[in-house]
């Protein structure tokens, strides 16, 4: 019935997204939602979910801190203001979030299976169990403080939950997807990965059976001095098998440095979306989307949004390429650029909105900018990652930049600024 489907590692950030941010990624996120539901269908959204690796991407597309532990909370925040509304049509509900929010998961859940026809115990079990596993069976030192439940109408779901050790100012998230095993404490983890900080408790692996039927033991025929004296003679068991080793899980760590670096890109890729989009995709691409005031820069976001969309795992080995779509609201690796944010949301919601009716021309258009973008990642070659955040920066201005220190100025006009400061330091001194 469940498996957990993945983990990531993450640098711990505090603050708020702000709301002219908010409510873009809410826009932006439930948009490409529906075009991953059009093309591929609601279970397909799980599976992208459950993977560690295109969540990330997916925060860091909508123009969130493309490292950090926010990405979680912001993204599944959009998600349920973004999806919610769409419920009816799309089949598709998010449940609780961080804090209260989460607290609030069963009643949400029991709501919804009520109006779907499903199992609401059931699901309310599911999630109190995989709360119970990642904080509890697997004390792995992240205290969870954020749960997320989505699930279909089908009752398929995937959970995303957040934990965080503040002592080494780290969160861990963990990913699980309603199928693929059949219990929730016996192996339910393909694998748990993470950076060493020392022996990890997991009493929901299999080979903790003979444990968890000790622990049990113990508890029914044993007072606590006895159980005290027997723990102390004990020693670990010896296997002359050694331990069964378990199967590569999907486990991603993001740097502590905020700064978006040419280690954290693959060029090869990035440099595909350019050429693609500076080639204006398709042939009917053009015709079927390049409205006026949608110039290069909007198509190159758009190649790097259609990838989330139509991309495979392995396309997501490096999420930081990502924010070179709509930049970062921390101005790694530049300020977001909101007039071509809102273009692309434009033109996402003109694609799905006519999908809706039968007309799929112009999200074919965009699947067939993602497949030049890798065609041309082939052969060929551009500017290195200083070059183009230099050159974002520069037009940021005229891009509508904009990011929590608010609003960029015109380069001309800051450099007019700095010349005045200097004459007047000049003159003071």
């Amino acid at each position: 019935m469940v498996k957990r489907a993945g983990s990531a590692d993450l640098p711990l950030h505090g603050g708020r997204v702000p709301r002219w941010l908010g409510e873009r990624m809410t826009r932006l996120g439930a948009v490409i939602s529906e075009a991953i539901v059009i093309h591929y269908g609601r279970d397909e959204l799980l599976r992208r979910l459950a993977h560690p690796f295109w969540f990330q991407s997916f925060g860091s597309v909508m123009g969130m801190d493309w490292h950090s532990s926010g990405i979680t909370t912001s993204v599944l925040g959009a998600l349920k203001r973004g999806l919610n509304p769409m419920a009816n049509e799309l089949g598709i509900h998010v449940c609780g979030g961080r804090g209260q929010h989460s607290r609030r998961t069963p009643d949400e859940l029991v709501a919804i299976a009520e109006r779907a026809g499903l199992d609401g115990q059931g699901l309310v079990s599911a999630s109190r169990l995989v709360a119970k596993v990642d904080s509890a069976a697997v004390q792995d030192g992240f205290d969870l403080y954020l749960h997320g439940f989505i699930v279909t109408d089908t009752g398929k779901w995937v959970v995303v939950q957040q934990g965080m050790n503040g002592d080494r100012r780290q969160a861990r998230r963990y990913h699980w997807l309603s199928e693929g095993m059949t219990s929730f404490i016996d192996n339910p983890h393909s694998a748990i990965e993470g950076r060493q900080q020392g022996n990890i408790v997991n009493l929901a692996d299999h080979r903790a059976a003979p444990s968890r039927l000790g622990q049990l033991d113990l508890l029914a025929t044993l007072g606590p001095d006895r159980i005290l004296r027997e723990f102390s003679a004990l020693e670990p068991p010896t296997s002359p098998r050694g331990p069964a080793e378990q199967p590569s899980l999907p486990h991603l760590i993001m740097p502590d440095h905020h700064d978006v670096r040419q280690s954290d890109i693959n060029m090869r890729r990035l440099h595909g979306a350019m050429a693609a989009a500076a080639d204006r995709g398709p042939k009917d691409f053009e015709e079927l989307i390049l409205t006026p005031g949608v110039g290069a820069r909007t198509v190159r976001a758009l190649a790097m949004v259609s990838e989330v969309v139509h991309g495979t795992p392995c396309r997501f080995s490096d999420p930081a390429r990502y924010s070179l779509a709509h930049g970062g609201k921390d101005r790694h690796p530049f300020p977001v650029p909101l007039k071509v944010y809102d273009e692309t949301i434009r033109v996402m919601k003109s694609a799905v909105g006519k999908a809706r009716l039968g007309r799929e021309e112009e999200l074919q258009a965009l699947q067939r900018l993602d497949a030049q973008a890798r065609q041309m990642e082939r052969y060929v070659t551009g500017p290195d990652l200083k070059e183009i955040v230099a050159g974002e920066f520069a037009q940021s201005h005229d891009r509508g930049g904009r990011s929590v220190f608010g609003w960029e100025r015109d380069a001309a006009e800051h450099r007019g600024s700095m010349n005045r400061d200097e004459e007047i330091g000049k003159k003071s001194g």
